[in-house]
């Protein structure tokens, strides 16, 4: 019977297997064996070091202590001359008083060769460590180096840059392994978002075409004089159906495309991008009597200016959209705060519960509602503007406003 085949996302097998192990697996060029060969010969060195230096500075104050202490000048009459030991040059002394004049010079002597063993031992072990410090930190960073090249592999593909490839080289030890299954999983990641990009293309052409056709004959036949009442009432509801629909058709095409980060980026201007957005809104506020306003100093970030405005434009309307019947307001503003771009809507409007904050980002949820059924919109307005946020490495965020309605802020980094 032929094997069932593995089950969706399995992870990917890695490029060792264990069970293919060699009968010697010790001999293995590992990292552990790596690292325990070289510090363990770095020791083996430095003490190698250390020890003919103490003992060619042991020979050479052994040396020194071989100097004889005093000489006789005049065998005669006991007259002796000393240079280290001053106080055998006396006269008239006793031979108790010589012998321990002579001691006592012999200690002093062995004390200072001792210090001086020990001063010049201390000096050489701080040389050794200095230098063994230096040659380790030089031997870690070269033993390391795959990291680093794995790092910053790893930063450029967050950047949306997934045709990099580690290929690292070198011998068959953990940090290979780890490059070659992180290759393994960009590649996988590549086919999965082009993939994904081609299905958002295709779908966005095979789920527009039909809508706009069927919005075309819907407005022919509208458009006939002699049309019955009741067929052009069915044609005005089947036509806000088809906008409709075409609303949800874009809002998921634009959702599917925000959630990848952005590649190209130029520099724009959040007050800019709030104004069109509060420009583009006005005739439908000043219709449900809400005021705009607010103050909006220049912001300049780095991103897609489409994207940006999308997020403003959704933010906007559904302040406008879900407001007070009456004396309505909502308050567009930007600024630079903390190194960051700030774009804060703010409206009156219902009192809106803590808890249910989190529901309001997520699609096709609303307030006290968990599917579409209005006219104010698909239910996907907040969630476009997390995952654009989200794609231009900003965050944004809600609040319920003291005496009804919502504080909207989407920053992102400058």
């Amino acid at each position: 019977m032929a094997s069932s085949p593995a089950p969706p996302g399995v992870p990917p097998k890695p490029t060792w297997d264990p069970r293919s192990v060699s009968p010697l697996p010790w001999l293995r060029p590992t990292i552990r064996i790596r690292l325990t060969l070289l510090y363990g010969g770095m020791f083996l060195i430095a003490g190698i070091l250390l020890l003919s230096i103490i003992y060619l500075l042991a020979a050479q104050a052994v040396r020194t202590g071989n100097q004889p202490l005093y000489k006789i000048v005049d065998f005669d009459g006991l007259q002796v001359s000393s240079t280290d030991c001053p106080g055998v040059t006396h006269g008239n002394l006793s031979l108790t008083e010589f012998n321990a004049a002579i001691s006592e010079c012999i200690d002093h002597q062995r004390q200072v060769a001792l210090d001086r063993l020990l001063s010049r031992s201390l000096l050489a072990l701080l040389g050794l460590a200095v230098i063994a410090f230096a040659f380790g930190y030089a031997m870690a960073g070269r033993v390391l180096s795959p990291l680093g090249r794995i790092t910053r592999t790893a930063r450029a593909v967050a950047g949306s840059d997934l045709s990099r490839r580690i290929e690292l080289d070198g011998p068959d030890d953990e940090l290979k392994e780890l490059a070659d299954t992180f290759d393994d999983m960009l590649e996988r990641l590549q086919r999965a978002f082009t993939a994904q990009q081609r299905f958002v293309g295709n779908a966005s052409h095979e789920l527009r075409t039909p809508l706009a056709i069927n919005r075309t004959l819907l407005e022919v036949h509208l458009s006939d004089p002699n049309a019955p009442v009741e067929l052009q009432q069915l044609g005005k509801t089947l036509l806000a159906t088809n906008e409709r629909s075409e609303q949800l058709v874009e809002g998921l095409l634009l959702l599917a495309r925000s959630d990848n980060q952005i590649v190209e980026r130029k520099p724009v201007d959040l007050a800019e991008v709030a104004g069109q957005a509060v420009d583009l809104v006005h005739a439908e506020a000043e219709a449900k009597g809400v005021r705009l306003g607010g103050e909006r100093a220049p912001a300049v970030v780095q991103g897609n200016g489409v994207l940006l405005e999308r997020i403003a434009l959704n933010l906007v309307q559904n302040a406008v959209r879900y407001n007070v019947p009456e004396d309505g307001r909502v308050e567009v503003t930007t600024a630079v705060e903390n190194h960051q771009a700030v774009l804060v809507v703010t409206n009156t409007g219902p009192v809106v519960p803590a808890y249910e904050i989190d529901n309001l980002f997520e699609p096709f949820r609303r307030l006290r509602t968990e599917r579409t059924g209005s006219d104010k919109g698909v239910g996907l307005g907040l969630s476009i503007a997390r995952s654009v946020a989200r794609a231009h490495g900003g965050h944004i965020s809600a609040r319920p406003r003291e005496g009804g309605g919502l504080v909207m802020r989407v920053t992102l980094p400058i």
